[in-house]
């Protein structure tokens, strides 16, 4: 959970959309000069992204690094200027996430995770995956997604407990979030792979490494199974067919000469060196049932046996049946009661016995309550509670029928929240990559025994483009290393 995050918790009854009855009409697409059917004009395609833009602002936080941040914009502006949309009000940023991914919201907002920086090699590669960010805007797949489903605000939708994907953390994140990772087809993804290749090949980037993108991506997508809190490429980037072969192909085509062509890897390497690899505690962890959060300084313990995950916008936990949820998040800045008020006041929503006492000091207001959702009634408790100049919310939730068998849960749940005095789980670090340069020739095997990672020397091979452990590296190339990271803190402070 981000300390960024302001999550107006619960939403039971998600809004409508940002954009209010769309009109159908005719539009000229910018790349394809084809006339297509739009829903969504220009203007407000940009007031949608710049929406969205914000959630990603306060749920997932930028990476702290200015001159990281201006790097990547650059080599993304120049390529943007010089495509078929240049007036759009490009932005490019580096979100603080784990993850292995990129993605581009409608009207020109391009975001690339550290996760995905931490695992590429050159400012080449950099390049072209920005490249085809932006042919998801120059194209407009992003509109033609929305024209086919609503975009509704940030919120946790309670009505998920008797969704198919309840069981899925990412079917959990927040509706406004979803959007931000829509899922093209094939069409759509190979014209954007087409995009950006030339937009990278228009800046005389070295759009052979291109293949070491999809390479890399696949790898990760098995190597590592997942990291960080957003979806993975190959969740958002569906990949039918041999995008590897598909960039040789546009090679074997290619008329222009590469010989001058920018690879970058040094100054792409030295932009990485420092930046945090894989979850970054401070923003949350668990241990056993027990999640910490250094940041803001609490702790709270879930239920044992459930599945609980740290998410943008909330940490969340589910029953082994899938029929019971608790989940936490900031209430905005409203007191306990002003925000338990607000809470039972929401259409649809009925309250129940309620109290003001304190949890483990903290001011507090907790109340029974029942709604009425899309899927059915459900009832649980709800509390917020007064911690560290903010207001959090935690509620537990369980269809109509069922509070009595999780009631003692959610209030144990609910109970445990309290200040983090646990001196291990509060000095915790993240990982941080750091660079190398072998002083002789060696394979990655020797050089691990004497640069050691913390990190598997399989994933070490990974984030290096090299093959394996024997994979022989020359003299004076320079490698990258994974040091530092958590140390498990022992038990509850």
């Amino acid at each position: 959970m981000s300390r960024h995050t302001v999550l107006e918790l619960p939403a039971l009854l998600l809004a409508a959309g940002l954009v209010a009855g769309p009109v159908a009409s005719c539009a000229r697409n910018p790349v394809t000069g084809k006339n297509e059917l739009a829903l969504v004009s220009e203007g407000q395609e940009i007031q949608m992204g710049q929406q969205a833009a914000q959630e990603v602002a306060q749920t997932i936080g930028f990476v702290d690094d200015p001159e990281l941040q201006s790097y990547v914009a650059n080599i993304g502006k120049r390529m943007a200027a010089r495509s078929e949309r240049p007036d759009l009000p490009w932005e490019f940023h580096v979100v603080n996430d784990a993850s292995v991914n990129a993605f581009a919201l409608p009207g020109g907002f391009i975001y690339v995770t550290r996760g995905l920086l931490g695992h590429m090699n050159s400012e080449a590669e950099l390049a072209t995956v920005l490249g085809h960010e932006i042919g998801h805007v120059t194209a407009r797949h992003s509109v033609q997604q929305i024209s086919k489903a609503q975009l509704a605000t940030l919120g946790l939708g309670i009505g998920s407990i008797v969704s198919p994907e309840v069981a899925q953390f990412a079917g959990l994140a927040s509706q406004g979030l979803q959007v931000l990772f829509l899922k093209y087809g094939r069409d759509a993804e190979t014209q954007a792979d087409d995009l950006g290749f030339r937009y990278a090949l228009g800046q005389n980037y070295d759009v052979r490494e291109m293949a070491n993108v999809f390479e890399t991506l696949n790898r990760a997508s098995q190597v590592e199974g997942g990291g960080g809190r957003l979806p993975e490429w190959l969740s958002t980037h569906p990949d039918p067919e041999n995008r590897v072969k598909r960039t040789e192909e546009r090679l074997d085509t290619l008329h222009a000469s590469l010989a001058s062509a920018v690879v970058g890897r040094d100054e792409f390497l030295r932009q990485v060196d420092g930046l945090a690899f894989g979850e970054d505690p401070r923003q949350g962890f668990f241990e056993g049932g027990m999640f910490y959060h250094p940041d803001m300084r609490f702790q709270l313990r879930f239920p044992e046996g459930w599945k609980a995950q740290n998410m943008p916008t909330a940490v969340v936990a589910i029953s082994p049946k899938e029929d019971a949820i608790v989940q936490l998040g900031l209430a905005g800045d409203a007191s306990p009661r002003e925000a338990a008020s607000q809470f039972l006041s929401q259409q649809g929503v009925s309250a129940g016995n309620g109290s003001t006492s304190s949890i483990n000091g903290n001011q507090a207001a907790t109340s029974y309550f029942q709604a009425q959702t899309e899927q059915g009634v459900i009832e649980g408790i709800v509390s917020f509670i007064s911690y560290g100049g903010k207001t959090f919310g935690l509620m537990g939730y369980t269809p109509q029928g069922s509070l009595q068998a999780y009631d003692r849960e959610f209030r144990e749940t609910i109970g445990s929240f309290d200040q983090l005095r646990n001196q291990a789980a509060l000095s915790v670090k993240p990982a941080v990559v750091q660079l190398v340069r072998v002083p002789r020739q060696m394979t990655l095997a020797q050089f691990n025994q004497q640069y050691p990672s913390t990190i598997p020397i399989e994933q070490l091979a990974l984030i290096n483009e090299l093959e394996g452990p024997q994979s022989v590296v020359p003299q004076n190339r320079t490698l990258k290393r994974v040091v530092g990271g958590r140390v498990a803190a022992q038990g509850p402070g």
